[in-house]
């Protein structure tokens, strides 16, 4: 089955989840405005900064026709600032920080600190047989997951860093940037179906 992943091109990790995408194989097409989302089969919302993606989500005219195709059941994938997007509930955020939502979690921004606290950690996931390597850069953390929310993994300190709710995956963590493709591929598999 040919499959056209999407990743939102406004800010942040673009090229390297494109790059990530496009070793497995699939079709890769950046998304910056509404027309842009049609046929695809799922998204990746990058890492970046989630105020700031949110922001130009809105001036690009995209924060709706996106939260309405992500309403209806489009895949999609968010790392870091993208999994903070996708939460229902953001906790250390703005005053006016708006999200895409249709993920049942409450996400504390930050939650690990400031730059100079970014972390690497090794992490073992759920549907990934060996671990991956979690790049930790001012990322956030589930504090609370919903009964639909399976918790794919935690950190050493019992934080949990990736979930997964019907078609939408989300990782704290950036694999985007290693070389490790199997995040990316484990999103496919739930384009997939």
């Amino acid at each position: 089955m040919a499959v056209t992943i999407g990743v939102l091109a406004l800010q942040g990790d673009v090229a390297e989840h494109r790059r990530a995408l496009e070793s497995l194989g699939v079709t890769v097409r950046p998304v910056r405005r509404p027309g842009e989302l049609a046929g695809l089969d799922g998204i990746v919302l990058p890492g970046g900064e989630s105020t700031a993606m949110a922001h130009l989500l809105g001036i690009f005219d995209l924060l709706e026709p996106l939260r309405a195709a992500i309403h209806s059941g489009l895949a999609v994938y968010g790392s870091c600032a993208g999994m903070i997007l996708l939460a229902d509930r953001v906790l250390g955020g703005t005053a006016t920080q708006r999200t895409l939502g249709g993920l049942d979690v409450t996400v504390r921004r930050n939650a690990f600190g400031r730059q100079i606290d970014s972390f690497e950690q090794s992490i073992n996931m759920t549907g990934i047989a060996e671990q991956v390597r979690g790049v930790f850069i001012r990322a956030p953390w589930v504090e609370e997951a919903g009964p639909a929310v399976r918790v794919l993994a935690r950190t050493d300190a019992g934080r949990i860093v990736a979930v997964h709710q019907g078609r939408i995956l989300a990782t704290a963590f950036h694999p985007e940037l290693s070389s490790d493709a199997r995040v990316h591929q484990l999103f496919v598999e739930i384009v997939k179906g």
